[in-house]
């Protein structure tokens, strides 16, 4: 797990690891902080949250965010895979 990522997400600073190969949402899930999702395809957004510190890569050219939105820091964790220690702001947890 030499590769793996600190992912912290608000409220409530829960932390835990994503491997780079894994979307947000997905090391979320695996880690019990139950983000809310749907489509899981970058298209709903109803993960959208705010990358407040982090870099990261989609998986799909075109996400459901602007560029506009993309460069305000908006994120949508299921098709968004980190290339650093990442905090994110989530838009909805299903638990705070």
């Amino acid at each position: 797990m030499s590769d793996a990522h600190t992912i912290q997400v608000e409220p409530g600073g829960h932390r835990f690891a994503a491997q780079p190969t894994q979307t947000l949402l997905a090391a979320a899930l695996q880690a019990g902080v139950p983000m809310r999702s749907a489509c899981r395809n970058g298209s709903c957004r109803a993960c959208l949250s705010q990358l407040l510190e982090g870099q990261v890569h989609y998986l799909v050219d075109w996400p459901g965010i602007s560029r506009e939105e993309r460069a305000e820091g908006a994120v949508l964790p299921c098709v968004a895979q980190p290339r650093s220690d990442v905090r994110l702001q989530a838009g909805r947890l299903l638990w705070g």
